[in-house]
């Protein structure tokens, strides 16, 4: 059963079929046209808003145009798909699959974090991440994070995803946010999104659409912001 569960895992990772494989090539160069430019974008507002001093006004402008970024790029390079799971028969939009997946990889946060807090160079790290929470108004920040966390999923398991074809999509999605997330200057943001990218391009490839990685993405920042601060003393 193990074997069997780590094949399934290592061909949804190494999948290469497009998703939409009817797909007009001039629909594809639009979207991949898109994605470039504004990754490009997407990446100084990433490094603008995380350079603010916590507590500034200006943190919030900057994470706003970060997810109007996201945003307006996925629209552009329409179409987006929600996508479904076949539950008991029937074919359903995977609700409380992507809540739960973000829950428990919300879980899987906080159980780490219990364990690097004891580390003062990971401690700090993380820490001076969440102090943009915890100096600023944090129901404002917890409601910007939960934008930024769909409209991440709408570009890049929607978009970016879809512009790969079939240049092994759940891989390169992956890394890509990886990279553009490092653009913070924070290597934790960049570890989270190491799993937070990959589950989401999962979830992406086995619905066939960004509404269980939304979830996913939602769920999860709503665990993170709500219990790790107190457990980093911020």
């Amino acid at each position: 059963m193990v074997t069997q569960g780590w094949d399934e895992l290592r061909g949804a990772v190494l999948h290469r079929e497009p998703s939409h494989p009817g797909e007009d090539p001039a629909v594809i160069r639009r979207r991949r046209i898109v994605v470039v430019v504004f990754l490009l974008i997407g990446s100084v507002f990433l490094a603008l808003s995380l350079s603010t001093e916590p507590g500034a006004s200006i943190f919030y402008v900057y994470t706003l145009a970060l997810a109007a970024t996201w945003v307006i790029g996925a629209a552009l390079s329409r179409p987006l798909h929600l996508g479904r799971i076949t539950w008991r028969g029937h074919r359903r939009r995977p609700v409380l699959t992507g809540l739960g997946v973000g829950l428990g990889l919300g879980l899987v946060f906080v159980l780490g974090g219990l364990v690097v807090r004891l580390i003062p160079p990971i401690h700090d790290l993380i820490a001076n991440v969440f102090e943009h929470a915890t100096k600023g108004n944090l129901t404002v920040v917890v409601v910007i994070a939960l934008v930024n966390g769909i409209a991440e999923e709408m570009f890049f398991r929607g978009a970016l995803y879809s512009a790969l074809g079939r240049h092994y999509p759940v891989i390169f999605s992956t890394l890509i946010y990886i990279v553009v997330t490092l653009a913070s200057g924070n290597p934790m943001l960049g570890f989270a999104a190491i799993l937070l990218g990959l589950v989401a391009a999962i979830e992406r490839r086995a619905t066939d659409g960004i509404l269980a990685p939304m979830l996913t993405h939602v769920a999860w920042t709503a665990v993170i912001l709500l219990a790790l601060p107190p457990m980093f003393g911020v």
